[in-house]
């Protein structure tokens, strides 16, 4: 991690980096999330890819080359709280910077970037972000078509900071700060820069339709199903002794079983129930399939975010 020297930004990470390949390898059950934000952000940051595709596969460029390429680098992940949408969106120019041998660097957006209120301050401090991250992806950018490096901006609650110009009781300031975000995409999408913006949101419908609308892709997390569930107690629980029969039973017992309809976030598996499984036992008996599973029925799930917008 690289030290703050920019008030615009919480935090700098630089890939590869050895802890968010770990934190990105835990994320179990995004599969199909993971290997499409791959695909995305690898031919954004390489445009070479696709022309090398294209040869192999239909001896030369195809039209779709060009409609592919014209489209925004901005991801938008939404979901569910605790789905693992920013745990994602922290490490995964971690693989981007393996599979292409480049180094990448994560600039998270402060939300401080919204200012105290001050007349212009949310426009000045958001266009001062972008004008930032993509001076530094102009630098790394190549004529040849393969970036030296690349830049990732994550702008996470994005909904605090691109909300709905259509709401009725928007402050102008927030309209004006919006128009900033919205003029920084477009620098993004017209620079030829190896930059890819990514929001978190868990309110899709707060978000301004002409920032969604400049989205390439829209990545929807929910909560594990039983399937997932069981892979994720499995990866933690399989070297204490419990068999797959056990596993699956506690995989049931985190879904939907009187809590409504709604069953354990990845969270609240991985940062609720595994310790409070381990602090049961801890330090004078051993992990029981019998207590961790009265422990998956005591626990509550964390109640589903309600995505809802008032004008």
């Amino acid at each position: 991690m690289r030290s703050i020297t920019s008030n615009n930004f919480e935090e700098i990470i630089e890939f590869p980096d050895p802890q968010a390949k770990k934190r990105y390898e835990r994320l179990i059950g995004l599969d199909e999330i993971k290997q499409r934000l791959q695909k995305e952000a690898r031919i954004l940051l390489n445009p070479e890819l696709l022309k090398k595709w294209s040869d192999q596969h239909h001896r030369g460029p195809i039209t779709l080359i060009d409609k592919f390429r014209e489209r925004s680098p901005l991801f938008v992940f939404t979901g569910d709280v605790g789905a693992g949408k920013t745990e994602l969106a922290e490490t995964f120019g971690d693989q981007i910077a393996r599979y292409e041998n480049i180094s990448v660097t994560l600039y998270r957006l402060s939300l401080g970037s919204r200012g105290t209120g001050a007349v212009g301050e949310m426009t000045r401090l958001i266009s001062a972000a972008f004008a930032e991250v993509t001076e530094l992806a102009r630098g790394f950018s190549s004529k040849s078509g393969r970036h030296r490096s690349a830049v990732i901006l994550l702008i996470d609650e994005a909904d605090a900071i691109a909300q709905s110009r259509e709401l009725g009781q928007m402050h102008h300031e927030d309209r004006a700060g919006v128009n900033a975000l919205i003029r920084g995409l477009s620098n993004f999408a017209t620079g030829n820069i190896p930059a890819i913006a990514v929001m978190c949101t868990n309110r899709l419908t707060a978000i301004d339709p002409a920032v969604l609308r400049r989205a390439a892709d829209l990545f929807e997390f929910k909560r594990p199903d039983v399937n997932q569930r069981e892979v994720l107690l499995e990866s933690a629980l399989a070297d204490a002794g419990f068999t797959s029969e056990q596993i699956s039973a506690l995989a049931k017992a985190t879904g939907p079983n009187g809590n409504g309809n709604y069953g354990y976030t990845y969270s609240d598996i991985a940062q609720r129930l595994l310790p409070q499984i381990l602090l049961d036992a801890f330090p004078n008996k051993p992990i029981t399939f019998e207590r961790a599973l009265a422990i998956a029925k005591q626990l509550k799930p964390t109640t589903p975010f309600k995505d809802e917008v008032h004008s």
